[in-house]
This record gives C-alpha cells, sequence and structure tokens, in this order.
C-alpha cells in the first residue's frame, strides 16, 4: 500500500494542472510553478498587458519560457512505473489510459473511471460516483431485470410443459385411432374375403343348378324336335308321291299330325329367379359401398388410377359482388376477398349479407360431383365451405341447415360447422379442396396440400336446391381461391 502511495504521489507530481495530464514539455514560471509549454501558452494568450500564474495569480513578464529537463525526466520515470504498477487491490481494473486503478464509476457515459478521468474535461461536468456504490445501484437494477426475465422463462417452461402434455394427449389419441382403424380394417377384410368366398360358393351352385336345368330342358326338346324332323320328313316324302299312292292312309298321317309328341319346354323355376336377382342387388349394393370410399377419400383412389381429382369436375369459383358484406373486399377479378376496416357504401338490396361478413360465389350447383380450392392468405379467423341458395342474408344467419363448412376462431380453434361443432384436432391448412356432390348431397374438405382428408359430411346432407360457394372472412384475414 506504502508503494502505491509513493506512486500516486509521483503521479500527482508529474501531472499538469492544466490539462491533468503528465506534463509535455514542462515549462517552469518565476513563481516556481510548471505547467506543459502548450497549456502556458494557451493561458497566457489572453488579452490585457498582465499575464498571471493559473494557480497562484502572480504576474508573468513577457519573454520566452524557461524550460524544466529535470522535471520531464521525472515525468518519464512515472510513466515507467505506472506501466510496472500493480494491477490494484480489491479485484479493481486499471485505467488503459492512465494506468490507474478504476475507483470510480461515470454514470452518463456508464464506464468505471479512474481518478485522473474525473479531472479531465472528458468526464469533468458528468455525474460520478464511487465504484462499489455504483455497483450496488446497477446491481438491483439487473436484478430487477433478472427477476422479470426469469418469470419470463418460467412462463415459456409452463407453455412448453402444456404443449408438451397437450402434443402427448392427441399423439396418443392418434395412436389409439391408429389401431383401431388398422384393427377395423382388418375386420372388414377378413369380413370381405369371407362374403366373397361365401358369395362365390353360392354362385357356383347356382350356376351348377342353372346348368342341370339347362341340360335336362335342351335334352328334352333335343327328343322332340328330333321327332319333329323326322315327322316333316315323312310328310315331305308322301306329298311328292302320285296321287293314289299319296292317299293311302291318309286319315292315319293326319291323325299322327294331331296327336304329335310335341310338348312346351318347362319354364324356369321362379324361385331361381328370385335367387339371381338377390344376387344382383348385393353387387348393386356392394358398388355403392364403394362409391362412398369414392366420396370419402378421393384422393387415395385418384391415386390408385393415376388421376388428379377422380370422379370430380374441377371448377373456376369468383365472388359475387352483390353478396359481399361491406365490410369485406373483393379483388377486380372476384378471386380474393379480405376485412376491410372501412366500411363501403354499397346499395342495399336483399341478396347482400348485412350481419355476418360472408360472401357467396357466382357459380351455383344443382347437380353432378365439382371441386375448388380456397388459400388461405392470411389471418386465423375466417371460415369456408357451401350454402343454400335461400341462406338467410339479413340478420344472424343460422348455420344448420343452411351452412357446411369449416371454421377457424384463432389459434388451435379449428372445427366443423355441424351442430354441436365438432373439433378437429389437426392444423388448419393452407389451402383447403372443397369437393360437392350433389347428387348424393354431400360435401367433403381435404387438404389439397397433403391430399388429406379433413372433414366430410354424410350423405344427406345438403338439400336438393342449389348450392353456392360461401366464405365467411373476419379482421386481418384473407382468402383467395383456385384455379
Amino acid at each position: 500500500m506504502a508503494a502505491e502511495s509513493t506512486l500516486e504521489s509521483l503521479q500527482e507530481e508529474a501531472t499538469c494542472p492544466v490539462c491533468l495530464e503528465y506534463f509535455t514539455a514542462p515549462v517552469t514560471l518565476e513563481c516556481g510553478h510548471n505547467f506543459c509549454r502548450a497549456c502556458i501558452s494557451w493561458c497566457l494568450e489572453g488579452p490585457g498587458p498582465a499575464s498571471s500564474c493559473p494557480q497562484c495569480r502572480a504576474p508573468v513578464q513577457q519573454g520566452p519560457l524557461r524550460p524544466n529537463r529535470q522535471l520531464a525526466n521525472v515525468v518519464e520515470i512515472a510513466k515507467r512505473l505506472s506501466l510496472q504498477a500493480p494491477k490494484g487491490a480489491g479485484g479493481d481494473g486499471v485505467c488503459g489510459e492512465h494506468q490507474e486503478v478504476l475507483k470510480l464509476f461515470c454514470d452518463e457515459d456508464q464506464t468505471p473511471i479512474c481518478v485522473i478521468c474525473h479531472l479531465s474535461q472528458a468526464h469533468r461536468s458528468h455525474r460520478v460516483v464511487p465504484i462499489q456504490e455504483a455497483a450496488q445501484e446497477y446491481q438491483g437494477k439487473i436484478q430487477a431485470h433478472l427477476k422479470t426475465l426469469r418469470g419470463k422463462r418460467e412462463k415459456l417452461l409452463g407453455w412448453k410443459a402444456t404443449g408438451e402434455g397437450r402434443s402427448q394427449e392427441y399423439l396418443k389419441q392418434t395412436q389409439a385411432e391408429r389401431q383401431k382403424i388398422v384393427a377395423e380394417f382388418q375386420q372388414l377384410r377378413q369380413f370381405l374375403e369371407e362374403q366373397e368366398r361365401l358369395l362365390l360358393a353360392q354362385l357356383e351352385k347356382l350356376d351348377e343348378e342353372i346348368g342341370r336345368l339347362q341340360t335336362d330342358t335342351v335334352g328334352k326338346l333335343s327328343v322332340q324336335i328330333s321327332h319333329l324332323s323326322e315327322r316333316i320328313s315323312e310328310l315331305e316324302g308322301k306329298c311328292q308321291k302320285p296321287a293314289s299312292e299319296f292317299l293311302q292312309d291318309v286319315r292315319s298321317i293326319l291323325s299322327r299330325c294331331e296327336t304329335g309328341p310335341f310338348q312346351p319346354p318347362e319354364e324356369i323355376s321362379p324361385e331361381l329367379g328370385k335367387r339371381v336377382r338377390g344376387f344382383s342387388q348385393q353387387t348393386t349394393a356392394l358398388s355403392e359401398t364403394l362409391r362412398e370410399f369414392t366420396v370419402m377419400v378421393p384422393s387415395a383412389l385418384d391415386r390408385a388410377r393415376g388421376k388428379s381429382l377422380g370422379a370430380f369436375r374441377q371448377v373456376t369459383v369468383t365472388l359475387d359482388p352483390d353478396t359481399a358484406h361491406p365490410d369485406l373486399g373483393l379483388s377486380g377479378d372476384g378471386k380474393r376477398v379480405r376485412w376491410e376496416y372501412t366500411r363501403r357504401r354499397l346499395p342495399e338490396n336483399p341478396e347482400r349479407f348485412d350481419s355476418d361478413p360472408c360472401v357467396l360465389g357466382h357459380e351455383g350447383f344443382t347437380s353432378g360431383r365439382h371441386c375448388w380450392e380456397v388459400e388461405v392468405v392470411d389471418g386465423q379467423y375466417w371460415a369456408v365451405g357451401v350454402a343454400r341458395e335461400s341462406v338467410s342474408r339479413k340478420g344472424g344467419i343460422s348455420l344448420e341447415g343452411e351452412i357446411w363448412a369449416l371454421q377457424q376462431r384463432g389459434r388451435g380453434q379449428f372445427h366443423a360447422l355441424t351442430s354441436p361443432e365438432t373439433p378437429l384436432l389437426l392444423s388448419p391448412p393452407r389451402r383447403i379442396r372443397i369437393s360437392l356432390d350433389c347428387d348424393r348431397g354431400q360435401v367433403t374438405f381435404i387438404d389439397a396440400g397433403s391430399e388429406a382428408l379433413i372433414f366430410t359430411f354424410p350423405p344427406g346432407s345438403l338439400p336438393g336446391e342449389r348450392i353456392r360457394p360461401w366464405l365467411r372472412v373476419w379482421p386481418e384475414s384473407q382468402l383467395s381461391l383456385y384455379p
């Protein structure tokens, strides 16, 4: 500590009182005070004939300044000793410019400084506090930030744990559904194979009965045909003979013609025909079942057939501006709709939705199988689907019996608009394919990106009247039609 105090005293003696830096080219005035040549020259350049010492205010005579070479040597020694001095006690750093212990803290520049830095022009007007006091103050601030950050981290960890738990729960549900599907389809395959063997065996037995009946009938008819052929030959030969010979035994010949052995063939049993028609009905039912699978999962059947849309005809859909709610804005080509915060002034008409932000497509369908796609351009509040032509436009609309659609109401809230609503345990897709089967009264929603089935309303859900595309868009959402 004594060595450190001595070094500090030496540094103070080697410091110019004007610039508070080590002397540079030191000079001595008549009063005995020392300054840097540049510093005292600047001080003596003031107006007026009299100039004074910056420290003692003693007059300074005009004339050349006297250099102090001994002091210049002392300054060099002080600089070398500062470079060799230890870094300081208590873990404090050392000023890189002055080699002084960093004992102070500049609150304005928020940096540790030494005593010489505090006296310099760079920090002279700044608020400076002892470094330990500053450390306590900033320790409190850091601790407050740490408390906030730890709270946010705990909240995020809670959300993570909740999300992971929910994901695990969903994974368990999907695994259970997977096992259920595998088991159900295994039973279905076994049932179908058994039904196939049973039906083919019954058909084979029926074939045998039909074959026996055909053999018996053909045999009996062949005998009668043979008898008739012989009688015809006999009569043709008789007709070629002379009249005297022809008329001999003519009564007997006519009698055999009238009482010949001809008998009509035995009719096929009505019971046999009924059994054949029963098999036809079973075949029709099987075709109907396969058709349901075609509607339920068209993508899988399409890939098997090498087609992209199966039996559905892709149609171009545009939006009808006469039905658009005043808060909805449509693009010029009628392919895009978004929520607009500025309510438009539109003519009132019976076709326009005035309460719910909905819009219908121009196109309507009464028969056939059609499909189109809707892309979610932006937002998490929207609904897509179909509506009947007579859907209510004024006041709150009724979903049941009028709307068949999917809807998202914020993150994680994706469901089908059934009664009650059906939650869908999947992320809403970016593009949705809507497949409408008017003949069956059924609509199916498919993820156009992964070709995965999203939801199907059962056959007969839709009425027989005209069906039109339907969209609902809330703030910060935007939908687009394809193709």
